[in-house]
């Protein structure tokens, strides 16, 4: 059964072009007509904005005061008048954000996962996890060892069921939501799945966490049961409380295609304040960007398979970072799927097909072979082979017949996932079996009775074989968490360096799109930090700030160059630079720096009437990395190596 497929592809609602401003009509917004935006104003002009707003009809959602911001809806006739106020710097589309679609792995296509003890799912050990707490693999965590316990992180997510006999013992903080529904239930799945991934407790039964149930877990849901959207100003406040608890690490299994200024703005505040974020990359298999994962104060994590190769759907663009274990990836949910058809007392397992009736049926077995026309099938349980037509098709043609339930079995080894499609249905069940279940049934089993059942338990102590981004980024956050854990005095940006030094590489070498720097392993990064394989300590600085602007007919944004070298004028790759911009913009910027050593960082749209906006550089830092901001400098002269002023 296909619990949720919701991807970050959605087609977005048309977007109303007013000026220079592009506004999406909201879904839910308290009134026909009125469109979902965010307002930046300018500093110290909070309550003259506020009122503006209010006067001009405005539903408030949010207010961002670190951010010098308002979600609201506002009127569409209003937009012009609020999008002119002098005290108002930017006006923009409240983007959508969906949880990064996850289906059933193909990897196992039986839906009811029967585990006998405890499985350690393959990824655990991929990521170099036991390696960390269990080294002598005797299922106890090793003494003395780091397990990620002196680490919050946060799941920003569809929620956690709490009753999950692989949660007893968690050290859940508490959590928030920002829907109906508690933080503490999850009809989805989506959000418990990342949780086993992240910290399923090390106990005799289930799966096994990257920390073996450790590390300590804030949750935020902003997903209903349905999956439905969420906007990215109800991230921005996802991610503000995840701060609040103390979350040294925040770990999102979502995105949208649209990027968002002041999104952008709040995960850079959150980074500058010492947070890591981590995101999906997206499934949608292309090169487009996923947001929030392609910020460069978040991480991008592709999804590769058990043999180390990059999934098909997964995203590659130049802001992949990491790649974790993304298929077949076997952790917790809130429910029990069971389809089978016994015959004869034996059970042979099988998948929902999507779409399909539910409940008990029961017949004499029949070979409809491909099922591509109706037959005389009345009160059977028909075994239709895989191909030619659709699933729906096979499916009505028995239920037309007066069949009882239509079982499909594969054309090929093993077994499949089939749905009817999207807006279709059937009257009858129907299961999908593996070819060397079919084939034995129509050999030796015809006309014995069948009984087919098809149900599915919730809540109820679970586990699921998924694929996605979404199973990715658990393993990469969790990972992040046990290695800071090693060293919880190091900052986030030396914990990010760590783990994109040590990356294994894979693809081509050195970064690139599919992989980033490549699969992130705990051992090693770890090990790092302590001093194996960092070095000695390196004193860096600024070596130069250039300036480039674009201006169009309505606006302006502005984008900094920074280098960086170290004592002997090397360049410096994996330095993050982060700064503040204040002027025509205000805001945080940060950038790491690759192999030529410099990175850019660039302002959101201002107003042509902002004539100019300065970025002061503030820290730079990475592993084994000390800043001389005495040293700062520019041969060229456009800035003091810290403070560059750009004009319009």
């Amino acid at each position: 059964m296909k619990r949720l497929v919701l991807f970050v592809s959605v087609t977005l609602i048309a977007a109303l072009v007013l000026g220079a401003f592009s506004i999406v009509s909201a879904r839910s917004t308290g009134g026909e007509g009125k469109m979902r935006v965010l307002v930046q104003f300018q500093p110290g002009h909070r309550g003259a904005v506020e009122q503006a707003l209010k006067g001009a009809g405005a539903e408030f959602h949010y207010a961002f005061d670190n951010l010098n911001a308002f979600a609201v809806s506002i009127p569409s006739t209003a937009f012009a008048g609020i999008s002119h106020n002098p005290n108002v710097i930017l006006v923009e589309e409240d983007v959508m954000r969906f949880p990064i679609g996850i289906e059933q792995s193909a990897v196992a296509a039986q839906p009811e996962v029967s585990l006998t003890g405890q499985v350690v799912p393959y990824g655990i050990d991929m990521v170099q996890a036991r390696d960390v707490w269990d080294s002598d693999r005797d299922g106890v965590v090793d003494t003395g060892a780091v397990t990620g316990s002196n680490r919050t992180l946060c799941i920003i997510d569809s929620g956690l069921y709490t009753g999950h006999e692989d949660f007893q013992g968690l050290n859940v903080l508490g959590g928030y939501t920002t829907i109906a529904d508690g933080w503490a239930d999850d009809g989805s799945g989506h959000g418990s799945h990342v949780a086993g991934t992240i910290a399923a407790v090390n106990n005799t039964l289930g799966v096994l966490g990257v920390t073996p149930g450790t590390v300590k877990l804030y949750i935020v849901r902003v997903f209903g049961d349905d999956g439905a959207w969420a906007y990215s100003s109800t991230l921005i406040d996802a991610a503000n409380h995840c701060a609040s608890a103390g979350a040294n690490v925040i770990s999102m299994s979502l995105g949208g295609s649209r990027s968002n200024t002041t999104e952008q703005r709040g995960f850079d505040t959150l980074y500058s304040q010492g947070i890591l974020s981590i995101a999906a990359a997206g499934n949608e298999g292309t090169t487009a960007y996923s947001y929030p994962a392609s910020y460069a104060s978040v991480v991008s994590v592709a999804a590769v398979d058990e043999s180390k190769v990059v999934a098909d759907f997964s995203q590659k663009n130049n802001q992949v970072e990491l790649a974790a274990p993304g298929v077949g990836v076997l952790s917790t949910v809130p429910y029990i799927d069971y389809s089978a058809l016994t015959v004869d007392g034996i059970a042979y397992l099988g998948a929902h097909v999507e779409y399909s009736a539910r409940g008990t049926a029961s017949g004499a077995l029949a070979d409809g072979g491909l099922c591509s026309a109706t037959g005389d099938w009345a009160g059977k349980v028909v075994l239709c082979q895989r191909g030619d037509i659709s699933f729906y098709d096979k499916v009505i043609n028995v239920q037309n017949s007066g069949g009882a339930a239509a079982i499909i079995y594969n054309n090929v080894p093993g077994g499949f996932l089939g749905t009817l499609g999207e807006g279709y249905s059937s009257t009858i069940i129907s299961l999908s079996l593996s070819q060397e279940d079919g084939l034995y049934l129509v050999a030796n089993k015809l006309g014995s009775v069948g009984v087919v059942e098809s149900s599915i338990t919730q809540p109820a102590s679970g586990y699921e074989y998924y694929d996605g981004t979404s199973m990715a980024t658990p393993h990469a956050s969790a990972v992040a968490a046990l290695v800071w854990s090693a060293d919880p005095t190091a900052t986030n940006a030396e914990i990010r360096s760590a783990l994109t030094a040590t990356a294994e590489d894979l693809g081509l070498a050195g970064r690139d799109t599919s992989y980033g720097y490549g699969l992130v392993q705990a051992y090693d990064a770890i090990q790092y930090l302590a001093g194996s394989g960092g070095g000695t300590t390196s004193s860096v600085h600024i070596a130069d700030l250039d300036a480039t602007k674009a201006v169009s007919r309505n606006k302006w944004t502005a984008t900094v160059t920074a280098k960086v070298v170290d004592s002997t004028g090397a360049l410096v790759s994996g330095a993050a630079i982060t700064g503040t911009w204040s002027g025509g913009y205000v805001g945080t910027g940060t950038c790491t720096t690759g192999a030529t050593g410099t990175c850019s960082m660039i302002t959101g749209s201002m107003k042509l009437t902002s004539t100019s906006v300065t970025f002061t550089v503030t820290n730079v830092s990475g592993t084994d990395l000390v800043y001389d901001a005495a040293a700062n400098a520019d041969p060229d002269g456009d800035s003091t190596g810290t403070v560059i002023t750009v004009l319009k």
